[in-house]
């Protein structure tokens, strides 16, 4: 079951647990005010690149920095999930307050995915600081797929055993706003809140 599953201990959290230039590479043309007007949102701290993705929640917008040089083959699953839309609409189905926000599964109870093949592992050294995306998976270390969650506090316990993926870089106080769930309860929130829409900024 690809989820994070949560223990107490002594009041914490463990997881049993996701303008083209002759002279270089294209890079993706990105105009700010268009873009700002497009989304939503300041897009004026974030950087004109292909690995932008803003997602929108009921409080706001977040723009989440991909991160290939870590993890190529997640971000570029991610990237196809979103250019199809499959995100959208999905909800927040775990969420623990000073912990994680997880979502990124269409049945809504932790246990689905896309139906694309899962993910070869790619862990890193990037530790899991506030604001960092990494892929939810089961036991199995090469069992990521669609889910993912973002880190509303460090947690350094899961460095090196989850891959990470991504950070949020704007729009960080909006991911705090995402309702949670019961910690009693593995996290699982009741009317979650869902991602209305995510998108990749050069789209």
């Amino acid at each position: 079951m690809r989820f994070l599953r949560s223990i107490a201990a002594i009041g914490f959290i463990a997881l049993a647990i996701s303008s083209c230039n002759s002279k270089g590479p294209e890079t993706p043309v990105v105009n700010k005010e268009k873009l700002d007007r497009k989304v939503g949102c300041d897009t004026s701290p974030v950087p004109a690149s292909e690995n932008i993705v803003y997602l929108f929640v009921k409080s706001g917008c977040v723009a989440i920095e991909l991160l290939p040089n870590l993890a190529p083959k997640h971000v570029e699953r991610v990237s196809e999930l979103v250019r199809k839309g499959f995100y959208n609409g999905i909800v927040f189905h775990r969420v623990i307050d000073g912990f994680m926000a997880q979502t990124g599964d269409p049945t809504g109870t932790g246990r689905g995915g896309s139906d694309l093949p899962d993910l070869k592992a790619e862990f890193s050294n990037e530790p899991f600081k506030r604001g960092v995306l990494g892929m939810a998976r089961s036991q199995s270390p090469n069992s990521a797929n669609s889910q993912f969650f973002i880190m509303l506090a460090p947690g350094d316990f899961l460095n090196g055993k989850y891959t990470v993926f991504g950070k949020v870089i704007v729009g960080m106080e909006n991911v705090d706003k995402i309702k949670k769930g019961d910690s009693a309860n593995n996290g699982s929130v009741k009317d979650p809140d869902k991602i209305e829409k995510m998108q990749m900024a050069t789209d």
